[in-house]
């Protein structure tokens, strides 16, 4: 039984100790949130992620997995220290550092043994760096402790599943035995090893979630050529798929990419090329696109509504950035809700995990309870999240109880044929909608 620490239990540190404790390590919990812990402690993970609740009692009553608010207590014995907390974005799109840096003097104040010390924070290039100067600078200066750079690729939603089960896993670190212990403890995952250096893995994080993020991009740019010229998106995504240099990951047209990691990722690199005096078009054109993405509703509405868009009841079917999270950072739904209450539209919206967390963000939404309740009396329906419930709604029904039969499909959840055969008046990201296919009229 390996003895592990984990600093932060936000989104990564708890799905990372959880598991780690799921695989027969002994793993405390350190966190300066007097509440959140307490909340742990008693049983209640404050994050909605399929298997985690389950993860965290199972390890919890099993007492391979504890939570302290004490770094010694929470140090004490460990050969491990997984250092896991916030790295939000600045007003420039640097990454905040403060909770890195306070943990990292927490940690150097509270422990006196050997210890490998591994990052999994979303950090800027030369941290690793900065890490090592500052426990030498401290009381440990001379001591064996090291560092080691071990970013995460989790996906919201699937966290549990990809941290058990990782395409591959990055270890950065100058010292090879370390490098080599930092794997032994992730051996269970059976998936490849990538070893290099701290700064190679911290930048290796950045640039696959940008990655990511421009191929979003790029086929929401698509998406808009698409409706100008009476093409299906889905279709030129599909024959582009099965080239096998491109694949089908992420070519899904939709209202832009959100949550906590790729925004904030694509941001900070955009700044490191910005530090470097390096050309950073390409960056700024994925996030202009991104935002643009969120426009396509409040555009169809305008058009649409014309006139009568002063009070018009609008229904937002999700509001999470993605389905299987309630996690609201960066959704694309908030900011829609947002701009239609501006122009004076009634917002209403359901959402099976992220309602109660929006209705802190927008006050005035009116909630309902299911997608029949939404729909009763509105004029326009947007499907802003994929959730599964919402590809098998009876859309007849639907279509029976608005009082305006306007669909709005930001995630090619529907077929526009078969919602216009039921009445709607249909709109699709990229779904051709310019034209009527094979008529050669404008719809």
């Amino acid at each position: 039984m390996v003895r592990i620490s984990v600093v932060g239990t936000g989104y990564l540190g708890l799905v990372a100790a959880a598991c780690f404790a799921d695989l027969g390590n002994r793993v405390v919990c350190v966190d300066i949130d007097e509440a959140k812990v307490a909340s742990l402690k008693s049983g209640k993970v404050p994050i909605w992620e399929p298997g985690l609740q389950e993860l965290v009692a199972r390890n919890t009553a099993a007492e391979r997995l504890f939570f302290t608010t004490d770094y010694r207590e929470g140090l004490a014995g460990s050969q491990f220290i997984f250092l896991c907390v916030d790295t939000p974005p600045l007003d420039d799109g640097r990454p905040d550092m403060r909770r890195v840096e306070a943990a990292v003097t927490s940690i150097a104040a509270s422990v006196t043994h050997q210890v490998v010390l591994v990052n999994k924070s979303t950090v800027p290039v030369g941290t690793g760096e900065w890490v090592e100067e500052r426990l030498a600078s401290g009381k440990l200066a001379g001591s064996p402790v090291s560092v080691a750079s071990c970013p995460e690729f989790l996906r919201e939603g699937s966290a549990v599943q990809d941290f058990m089960y990782p395409d591959r896993i990055v270890i950065g670190c100058p010292l090879p035995d370390v490098a080599h212990r930092v794997a032994e403890l992730h051996k269970p995952m059976a998936a490849p090893f990538v070893f290099t250096d701290l700064r190679t893995a911290e930048l290796i994080k950045f640039a696959s979630n940008a990655y990511l993020a421009t191929r979003i991009s790029f086929i929401n740019h698509i998406a808009r050529l698409c409706e100008a010229t009476g093409v299906d998106v889905q279709e030129v995504a599909r024959g582009m798929a099965l080239d096998s240099r491109i694949g089908d990951g992420f070519l899904s047209p939709g209202l832009g990419f959100g949550g906590s990691c790729i925004p904030k990722d694509l941001q900070a690199l955009r700044h490191l090329g910005r530090s470097y005096g390096i050309d950073t078009a390409l960056p700024d054109a994925v996030l202009s696109i991104n935002r643009s993405a969120r426009a396509w509703v409040l555009e169809q509405v305008q058009e649409l509504l014309g006139n009568c868009m002063r009070g018009a009841e609008i229904g937002l079917l999700g509001l999470a950035f993605k389905p299987g999270t309630d996690d609201l950072r960066e959704a694309p739904a908030i900011d829609i809700a947002r701009e239609l209450q501006r122009a004076g539209c009634t917002v209403k919206a359901y959402d099976p995990a992220a309602l109660n967390k929006a209705l802190a963000l927008l006050p005035d939404l009116v909630p309902a309870r299911n997608a029949w309740e939404l729909a009763e009396g509105a004029d326009v329906l947007v499907i802003c999240t994929e959730w599964n419930e919402f590809r098998h709604l009876d859309m007849k029904r639907i279509a029976s109880i608005m009082r305006r039969r306007i669909l709005l499909d930001g995630r090619g959840v529907c077929d526009p044929a078969a919602m216009r055969k039921l009445g709607f008046v249909f709109r699709g990201i990229g779904r051709g909608q310019a034209w009527e296919r094979g008529s050669g009229q404008r719809a």
